[in-house]
């Protein structure tokens, strides 16, 4: 029987396993908060409803919350579902794990602003009502163009909505971006530290620093994004902050006949400057980029918001993915919640094979359509595994046995062992020298030899089910008299590999293919080990 087999086996097994165990159970209570995943929420406006799925989709699973403009506000202040509301896309979400939390607007209208929170208390339980029938996850308030004078309103309107929301419920609350501290006017409509208190986070609006309407300039500086966060820092915990990124530029005409600072997406920049073999260049300082187009009688003339560029020498102030970037580096700099976005849809489609990497302080350039990045990101904020350089990641490049003792050193958090003479001669001096030492002296890797370990050889999947079934045979896989789950795998083709490999299959850390192999032999990828890793973390925390 199988627990026959391996009871005499065990006692040793357990006290390694009771080691690791208190080890990670002590790290996972000293983890900091840069360890977990940033989150992001995007807001959803433009475009049909019918479209809002595909632009989900296409951010490629890298989206937590998703903002639609479900709410808006009648006259009176009381509250108006919008034609957007459809419970079709809300249970489409919810079947991608992604929260749907709506916007409410007011649309920059300040008495409308003023109506709604006049008459708070039961706009908040409209809100409350809502959300339970659509079966939605929270609100995000989005209140602006109101004044100092409706502070202390508008802060009294989050907590009524507290609490009248179920605990578990999101609310997050659109902010002015105040890099200077302003007390007055908009700006100083907006309690940061009394709002913190009532809400989930605060999602600071760190765009339009230049407008429609106004002279030519940056949408969003790189200082007007950090310089935004160092003050919410002072005001609110880093956990309750999101940074808010532009999917958009503004467009201004040299001369008249078009309404200047019109909004343009970051899709149609690109498309001017093909359309009108424009010029672009990126400004250092403020770290954003600018574009000039020359629109000639003959040519095609292209509409943006529905106006037409008529002939004229435009300049065009937008976002890319150097500017992006810049401002993802900053989440990880701050160690604060995550991003907003405005407005999903209007980013280029390269955007999303970087941002969540980038996000999370991972800038791999290999990694952002690969199928393990979520995997791959996770291991290395965790600090379980490192890049081959700062910029690539090889994840489907084999994975060494150097480099699988060191993963896993750092995954169970093993103390170091330091001998005077390494275990091995041919790791002497070796980079994983101590990790390799370490993973032998826990008994969780063998030599290929009494004295070589060959760290640079590629490992095999058996090679690793059996590392594995060492460090797990006290989680027991009923498998007894069930037939094999591998066509490739049997006890007279793989004696020493055979029973690791179904006992690791039971437990789930290691699956086979489609067509029901395992392929043994085959060396095991950068990639594939990260899920390894993140499944056995699981296993070892139940």
């Amino acid at each position: 029987m199988y627990l026959k087999r391996i009871i005499p086996k065990m006692i040793p097994a357990i006290i390694l396993l009771y080691f690791i165990l208190q080890t990670m159970i002590l790290s996972s209570a000293e983890t900091p908060t840069g360890t977990e995943l940033r989150y992001t929420m995007s807001y959803i406006y433009f475009g049909s409803t019918g479209s809002y799925i595909s632009h989900v989709d296409r951010t490629n699973g890298s989206l937590d919350e998703i903002s639609p403009n479900y709410f808006n506000l009648n006259k009176d202040g009381s509250l108006a579902l919008t034609p957007a509301t459809e419970r079709t896309f809300i249970d489409e979400m919810h079947r991608r794990d992604i929260s749907v939390v709506p916007f409410l607007s007011n649309h920059w209208d300040r008495e409308l602003g003023q109506a709604a929170l006049a008459r708070r208390e039961e706009l908040a339980g409209q809100l409350a009502e809502a959300v339970e029938r659509y079966d939605l996850d929270g609100v995000n308030v989005d209140i602006e163009n109101l004044t100092e004078n409706e502070r202390d309103l508008h802060t009294d309107f989050i907590r009524i909505l507290r609490d009248k929301l179920p605990d578990e419920k999101i609310i997050g609350v659109s902010v002015a971006a105040n890099p200077y501290g302003i007390t007055t006017d908009w700006k100083g409509s907006y309690d940061y530290e009394s709002l913190g208190k009532h809400s989930d986070y605060l999602m600071i609006m760190a765009y339009d620093e230049h407008y429609r309407g106004g002279e030519p300039g940056t949408v969003a500086s790189i200082s007007l994004a950090e310089k935004s966060i160092q003050y919410a820092l002072s005001k609110v915990p880093k956990e309750k902050i999101l940074l808010g990124i532009p999917f958009y530029g503004r467009i201004w005409k040299n001369g008249s006949g078009f309404p200047q600072g019109v909004g343009i997406s970051n899709m149609e920049v690109q498309t001017l400057v093909s359309q009108y073999e424009g010029s672009a260049a990126f400004d250092p300082e403020t770290f954003t980029p600018t574009a000039t187009i020359k629109v000639k009688e003959k040519d095609e003339k292209l509409k943006i918001r529905g106006i037409p560029i008529g002939p004229g020498t435009y300049t065009i102030c937008y976002e890319n993915e150097l500017s992006i970037k810049q401002k993802l580096r900053l989440i990880e700099k701050y160690d604060i919640k995550g991003t907003g976005s405005w407005s999903l849809g209007e980013e280029t489609a390269d955007t999303w094979e970087y941002y969540k990497l980038w996000s999370n302080g991972c800038y791999f350039d290999d990694v952002g359509k690969h199928w393990a990045r979520d995997y791959i990101i996770k291991a290395y904020k965790k600090n379980w595994v490192m890049g081959v350089t700062q910029t690539t990641f090889c994840p489907d490049r084999p994975l060494t046995r150097a480099e699988a003792s060191a993963m896993l050193v750092r995954l169970l958090k093993l103390p170091a062992q330091f001998f005077e003479e390494s275990t091995f001669t041919d790791v002497s001096g070796h980079w994983a020298e101590g990790a390799i030492d370490t993973a032998w002296s826990h008994n969780i890797v063998k030599g290929v030899a009494k004295d070589r370990f060959e760290p640079e050889a590629p490992i095999t999947r058996e090679q690793m089910a059996v590392i594995l079934h060492s460090v797990l045979e006290p989680y027991t896989f009923y498998g007894e008299g069930k037939p094999l789950s591998f066509s490739d795998v049997s006890p007279e083709s793989n004696p020493w590999s055979w029973e690791a490999i179904e006992h690791i299959d039971g437990l789930g850390i290691i699956s086979g293919f489609g067509d029901g192999s395992f392929r043994p032999k085959e060396a095991l990828t950068r990639g594939q080990m990260t899920v390894i890793m993140s499944k056995l973390e699981k296993i070892c925390a139940k």
